[in-house]
């Protein structure tokens, strides 16, 4: 029977240097895979930046074409030549007001016609009900509202159907305000809000170059503000004109945003929403849960 190897024998000796290599050499390797799975997550994780205050301002009823590169639209295009422009953004349906519901809550809420709802039918999530419960702030601009937080169905250019935040009652309507609400103070501004123009200055019933000059004269402060505030414009339409697949203009501008950018990857209203949810660490609405993040356009 061989003698056992003395604590101090080079055979002995030997195998614990296996011993120690192999246990180094695994340690290091799931090491290694952590750190790789670490990697690997994190060129996973959806690159959107968190603004300190996004305003959302929706226009009507325009084909991408009849926006973007038209000589009507001047400011609007200077904003996606100074910011991003996603050329292959779309809407959901027709006509409005499903998309108003689509881009404010994941979903159309049974809603398919332009037909007044009953103020808080749904109690179902949304973007607003997502920000007061993450502890953020929200509030809506309404050009032509006849009083604050009114429900009315329509008073002159104003319309109930591109305001879907009174079809909620988790969205309390004193955070529906008039226009003129708009804070002069860009820093006072919630966290995010939707600025809505009325019938004719959302360019439904009045021109391109009508909505753009409205633009211009009203936000024009807040996007040069924005672009050295930590802020966010985002510039879409509710559809098309039912003669473009509903391919529609979608732009938005300030310091998050890469100048000049653009994106050809198709995106629609579940995924705006989506990225409003995701900037500020928010669940993810209705659809908004199957869409996507909104990448590529930002700064490093």
């Amino acid at each position: 029977m061989p003698a056992a190897a003395s604590p101090h024998s080079p055979r002995r000796s030997g195998r614990l240097r296996r011993r120690h290599s192999v246990a180094l050499a695994t340690a290091f390797g799931l090491a290694a895979t952590s750190v790789g799975l670490w990697a690997s997550d994190s060129a996973a994780a959806p690159a959107v930046p968190t603004p300190d205050h996004v305003v959302v301002v929706v226009f009507e009823n325009h084909a991408y074409d009849q926006v973007m590169g038209a000589s009507a639209a001047p400011y609007i295009n200077s904003l996606a030549k100074g910011g991003a422009n996603l050329t292959a953004s779309y809407a959901e349906t027709h006509p409005s007001q499903p998309n108003y519901y689509a881009l404010f809550s994941g979903d159309t809420q049974g809603v398919t016609d332009d037909s007044c709802v009953d103020p808080g039918f749904s109690d179902e999530p949304n973007l607003a009900s997502e920000l007061i419960a993450g502890g953020k702030t929200w509030a809506s601009y309404n050009e032509s509202l006849p009083a604050e937080g009114s429900t009315t169905c329509k008073s002159g250019t104003y319309r109930q159907k591109h305001n879907p935040w009174f079809g909620f009652s988790n969205v309390p309507t004193r955070t529906a305000h008039t226009f003129s609400a708009f804070p002069r103070d860009y820093s006072t501004l919630p966290t995010v809000s939707f600025v809505v123009p009325n019938m004719c200055s959302d360019m439904h019933d009045c021109s391109v170059g009508t909505g753009d000059t409205w633009l211009k004269n009203n936000l024009k402060g807040y996007a040069d503000w924005a672009k050295t505030h930590n802020s966010l414009l985002l510039i879409t339409f509710d559809e098309d004109n039912r003669l473009s697949g509903n391919r529609i203009p979608t732009v938005l501008y300030g310091q998050p945003v890469k100048p000049g950018a653009t994106s050809g990857t198709t995106y629609n209203h579940y995924d705006v929403l989506r990225t409003l949810e995701t900037m500020h660490g928010l669940p993810h609405a209705g659809n908004a849960a199957n869409a996507k993040d909104i990448t590529g356009i930002w700064n490093s």
